[in-house]
């Protein structure tokens, strides 16, 4: 299914936010050293920590909602400083269907490991990789799932590194059931069946997170999500 058609099914807009000043991001929750800033009036995040410390200078920041099973997000994306590397997370819970923040859960901060192998289940998709010199020299967009750290789909990505970027880039999840796409400027990356077997049940509802590694400095605005 192309962009078109999933945006024929996905029409009624539950959420938006424009990302545009700090009360925009008043109720989400960072975990690690990130800082959020708003100098071109969208959402900048950046690391507070030296790139140095490795996996502890890492962030996620949380949008508060829960969104549904089934969902398509679209937000716009601005590369300002590399190397580094930009991540997604939604459908976000719990390992026993808690809310990512309940007390019970394991404190996160932002390392790696603890997304992926903690107390959560999430997709993550991997996007504008630059961080390590394989990454520059051949750009792929990566989805994984978790619990574990099972890659299940690939595709070319086609951001230009900061020197070239121009921006903003639409960035597109598609959730439809047990189907995943993901665009960039209307463009289909991937798009991956999950058979709820392999890896364990079809993901549903949760949070969606953008996660960011050191010493990466992007945009974000114009945060959409629309359910059919």
């Amino acid at each position: 299914m192309d962009f078109q058609k999933h945006s024929s099914r996905f029409t009624q807009l539950i959420y938006h936010n424009p990302l545009r000043a700090p009360e925009d991001v008043a109720g989400f929750v960072m975990e690690g050293p990130g800082a959020a800033s708003f100098p071109k009036r969208r959402l900048r995040l950046a690391s507070t920590a030296d790139p140095e410390e490795g996996q502890k200078a890492n962030f996620v920041f949380w949008c508060p909602v829960d969104f549904p099973a089934d969902f398509m997000a679209v937000w716009d994306f601005w590369p300002i400083q590399e190397p580094g590397l930009s991540i997604v997370f939604f459908c976000a819970r719990g390992k026993d269907g808690q809310d990512i923040f309940a007390p019970e859960l394991a404190k996160r901060n932002g390392e790696y490991r603890m997304y992926h192998h903690g107390d959560i289940n999430a997709y993550h998709i991997s996007y504008f990789r630059r961080r390590w010199p394989e990454e520059r020299a051949f750009h792929l967009c990566n989805l994984r799932k978790s619990y574990g750290f099972h890659m299940v789909a690939q595709g070319a990505d086609p951001l230009p590194s900061v020197e070239d970027a121009q921006g903003p880039y639409q960035i597109c999840v598609v959730k439809d059931g047990s189907s995943i796409s993901f665009y960039i400027n209307q463009l289909l990356i991937f798009s991956w069946l999950d058979d709820g077997h392999t890896y364990g049940p079809v993901l549903g509802q949760g949070k969606i997170g953008l996660r960011q590694m050191a010493p990466l400095v992007a945009e974000y605005g114009d945060f959409k999500v629309y359910t059919k």
